[in-house]
């Protein structure tokens, strides 16, 4: 298991109104990670040193309403146009005209918001997992999902209303990152939940680990700091991303059947429940219709959504492979 570097720094920031908090490594070409959730900027803690060492800038902060980072409690706070000035205010905090951008998960949508918005800021995105696919024109997708949700658990409906979600997850943290982060990986089965009537908790809804922690790619010492960080902020400002799903739908309305000129790269895995469900028949095609310039795809076998940390070294080799690739190109 990687250790906390001591090479990296820790920077509290006034940005678009809100505080925020990212880590630091490394000089040159600037990378910025986005998490989703249930994550924090830890979530890139066994890339930030290795992307640093390669010769990159690397910065990795706390999104919009997680960690160290304001958690504003209105869910409107929590809008495309919100999220991609906290990125271009960070890219003018640390002084850069542009950067490249990886993503996971919600994290992978910031980056493709930002490159369809204000591609002048951004060098290139890598994604990880979640490609950037068109929306339902159609249905808003909370509605979308609550139709779903009538026959069967849904954990994005199970957060839509504010505050039983918060609540449950606030009582048993502890409980929740350990069945969570199992239930993404590739030795469980995330749709099994699917088994479970409506009204279910999350919680009550995922089955228990097979294995006692540590796993080969999570220590105890690991799980505690998602534990120790979300007991400290609560999980309101996390599932914000959730309930403001509907009021991004409407904000990417007029970039439908857009593209963008950056160049795109993307990184999934076998057992990846997002991939598998939740973005169609062919997620990669989607992702190239809004970013035709895509250059790259690698598949990681044997590994779930928590690819970072479930297959490290081999995400690892992946990212710096990519980052090879965009630095031939920029030089």
């Amino acid at each position: 298991m990687t250790q906390l570097n001591a090479d990296w720094t820790h920077h509290y920031v006034h940005i678009n109104n809100i505080n925020v908090h990212y880590v630091e490594q490394g000089e040159g070409i600037p990378i910025i990670l986005c998490h989703g959730f249930p994550h924090l900027w830890f979530s890139w803690h066994r890339q930030i040193p290795v992307l640093a060492a390669a010769g990159f800038r690397v910065i990795a902060p706390d999104m919009r309403g997680m960690g160290l980072t304001d958690a504003p409690a209105d869910a409107n706070e929590y809008s495309v146009e919100k999220i991609t000035a906290d990125l271009t205010g960070l890219l003018d905090h640390i002084g850069e005209e542009k950067a490249i951008f990886a993503g996971l998960d919600f994290g992978a949508f910031a980056c493709y918001d930002l490159a369809m918005r204000e591609p002048e800021r951004v060098i290139a995105i890598i994604g990880l997992e979640n490609p950037a696919a068109p929306h339902n024109p159609d249905v808003p997708p909370l509605t979308e999902y609550a139709e779903m949700a009538k026959n069967h658990f849904l954990h994005i409906d199970y957060f839509r209303p504010a505050g039983p979600a918060d609540n449950d997850l606030a009582a048993a943290p502890r409980e929740f990152f350990r069945k969570v982060f199992w239930v993404l990986s590739a030795k469980a089965d995330f749709q099994k939940m699917w088994t479970y009537p409506p009204g279910t908790t999350y919680i009550d809804a995922m089955e228990e680990p097979l294995e006692s922690l540590p796993w080969n790619w999570m220590s105890e010492t690991e799980l505690e700091y998602f534990v120790s960080e979300y007991s400290r902020s609560g999980f309101t400002g996390g599932l914000n991303w959730y309930r403001s799903m509907d009021i991004k739908w409407e904000e990417r309305k007029p970039y439908e059947g857009k593209t963008s000129p950056v160049p795109a790269y993307f990184i999934g895995s076998s057992h990846d429940i997002d991939l598998e469900e939740f973005h169609g028949d062919d997620p990669i095609s989607l992702m190239r219709q809004q970013f035709p310039n895509m250059k790259d795809v690698i598949m990681i076998p044997d590994a779930g959504h928590m690819l970072q940390l479930e297959k490290s070294d081999e995400c690892n080799q992946a990212m710096l492979k990519q980052l090879g690739m965009i630095k031939e190109e920029i030089s």
